[in-house]
């Protein structure tokens, strides 16, 4: 059976990061390593073998700290590689070692083709009882930039174009890492309502973060009439009064463990010592 066409045009997506500003992390990057910190700053473990898996590594940090210790950070870089570092094929991971004990991914999920068989390479690669964390756009993201867009192509092409990239659902997420193999799995979501000068800086901070036209076959070239067409509907329908517009930013974060005999595992039915019943009957009082 012939292998199923490529969903994400990698190699355009990596053009893009490319071109990203070198003097720190966008905006929405900015967020994702803050959120990071907090998150690990509240596990209570010490990680010796730490990893973090990303498109670009440019501004990866090299260290931080969980609850109990200081974690220290090797970078992979999965697209777009600094001087001295070796590109990292998600779609057939393999890693230096198979006893990483941290493992965090950061954007690879929404340019993967195959994720499942990415989670599972990741499950390989860590020890048991090992953490697997992961941030990537969630769903509903920039929803009003995809109606603008779908009114301009209406107008210019009779039709609609891809142009943003199908995300992972919340729910989805936490199905993927069970069907992985993962412990204790869990997937939550943050909602960020961001506000742009305009929508064109909307429309460059999507493409730093390699989210613009990543689709194989995409859009291709888009005149100046069509592109101010979708930044005039975008302004008519997600404008404040201020002049400057609103775009719904979802992140989703998942984790999940490898796992290991000392963790929690769901009682097996019919083990509870003490009745539902009895636990509810009235008492001689009452």
């Amino acid at each position: 059976m012939a292998p199923a066409p490529a969903l994400f045009n990698r190699q355009n997506v990596a053009r893009h990061l490319r071109s990203r500003p070198q003097d720190g992390p966008d905006f929405v990057t900015g967020m994702v390593l803050d959120d990071l910190a907090q998150r690990l700053a509240t596990i209570s473990r010490a990680f010796e073998n730490a990893l973090i898996l990303a498109p670009q590594t440019a501004h990866l940090p090299s260290e931080l700290r969980s609850a109990d210790a200081r974690v220290s950070f090797r970078h992979a870089p999965t697209l777009v590689a600094k001087s001295g570092e070796t590109l990292i094929d998600p779609e057939n991971l393999a890693l230096d070692r198979r006893d990483y004990d941290l493992i965090v991914s950061l954007f690879d999920l929404a340019i993967i083709d195959d994720v499942p068989g990415f989670l599972r390479a990741v499950h390989r690669h860590l020890l048991a009882d090992g953490l697997f964390m992961a941030a990537f756009i969630g769903g509903s993201s920039f929803n009003e930039l995809r109606r603008a867009w779908l009114t301009a192509d209406s107008a210019h092409l009779n039709g609609a174009a891809a142009r943003v990239a199908p995300f992972i659902g919340t729910r989805d997420a936490g199905a993927l890492l069970q069907g992985a193999g993962f412990a204790l799995p869990v997937a939550d979501i943050e909602t960020h309502l961001v506000r742009y000068a305009s929508p064109m800086y909307l429309m460059v901070e999507i493409k730093t973060l390699g989210a613009s036209n990543p689709l194989t076959g995409g859009s291709g070239l888009v005149t100046p009439t069509h592109l101010q067409a979708a930044a005039s509907a975008y302004s008519e329908t997600a404008s404040d009064p201020d002049g400057r517009v609103r775009t719904t930013l979802e992140l989703v974060w998942i984790s999940g463990w490898a796992p290991h005999e000392s963790q929690q595992k769901p009682l097996k039915p019919g083990s509870a010592k003490v009745s539902l019943k009895d636990v509810l009957k009235p008492s001689a009082d009452g």
